[in-house]
This record gives structure tokens, C-alpha cells and sequence, in this order.
């Protein structure tokens, strides 16, 4: 079963980082992403226009290919999982900063734009899925308690 465990989460974080490696890829041609103006709209308010928008394109592109990269390659992926979380906690931010960009005719009625960040509730909760399970792997190996097994043999002697 651990084999198993393992596999599914190496799926889960390599598809988390072909999908941020996609996305940020693309944010590196002009016009490519269908998000690119959400994505600069919303980085000029939340740094109140202080980073110029060209600018912020790239260094959004930047981030998202790297965490994409590294998530892959599984390098660091405590710290990779974390910036990521951040990363797409941010991404629910125009829909409180720009809702006319995000929603439609009706208040439940979704843009392009706004089904775009909808669909990162799948992948918060994989993130999330792949922190806890990083937790609770450091915890077993820091544990300094023996494992129930031994407990039984130690007690039976």
C-alpha cells in the first residue's frame, strides 16, 4: 500500500507542476494567456500600481514556471507546496477586487475569466492534500516513539 501512496501523490505533484509549468509558460508570450490582463489587472491593485504591468506579467510567469519546475522535480516540495498554496490563495482575489471581470449576467453566472479561477479550488485542495500528507510523513520519521510493532514485541519479552 505504501508503494501505492506514494505513486498517487508523485502524480498529483507532477500534475500540479506540468499544469503551473503550462500556465506560467505561456504568460511568457505576449497576448498568449487568456488571463493576462485579469493577471495584471489584479497584481496593479494589490501592489497599487507600483509595479508596472509588463513587469508583472513576467515575474508572475517567472514564479509560476519555477513552481511548476520544481514541484516536478519534487525539489524542495515543502517549500514549493507552501509558495504554491500562497500562489493560488491570490488567485481568488479578483473575485473580490474586479467581480465585473468575473461574473456574468447574474451573481452565480461565471465568466471565461471567472471559471478560470473556479477551477483552482481543484487545485488548492491538491496542494492542501499534498502539505498534510508531507506533514504527517515528517512526523512519522520524527517521531522517536517505536513503532507499534516493536511496542508489541518489547512487551511480549
Amino acid at each position: 500500500m505504501k508503494q501505492l501512496e506514494k505513486l498517487k501523490l508523485n502524480i498529483l505533484r507532477i500534475s500540479i507542476g506540468l499544469v503551473y509549468l503550462f500556465f506560467g509558460f505561456i504568460k511568457f508570450i505576449p497576448n498568449l494567456s487568456p488571463a493576462e490582463d485579469l493577471a495584471t489587472n489584479t497584481i496593479g491593485i494589490l501592489t497599487f500600481g507600483i509595479l508596472p504591468s509588463s513587469l508583472s506579467l513576467i515575474v508572475l510567469a517567472i514564479v509560476e514556471t519555477l513552481i511548476g519546475i520544481f514541484l516536478i522535480a519534487n525539489w524542495k516540495p515543502r517549500i514549493f507546496i507552501s509558495i504554491a498554496i500562497v500562489h493560488i490563495l491570490f488567485t481568488f482575489t479578483p473575485l473580490f477586487l474586479l467581480p465585473e471581470e468575473i461574473f456574468g449576467k447574474g451573481e452565480l453566472v461565471f465568466t471565461l475569466a471567472g471559471q478560470y479561477i473556479v477551477k483552482n479550488i481543484i487545485i488548492l485542495s491538491a496542494l492542501l492534500s499534498l502539505k498534510i500528507d508531507l506533514n504527517n510523513n515528517l512526523e512519522k520519521t520524527d517521531s522517536t516513539e517505536p513503532p507499534s510493532e516493536q511496542l508489541i514485541a518489547i512487551k511480549n519479552q
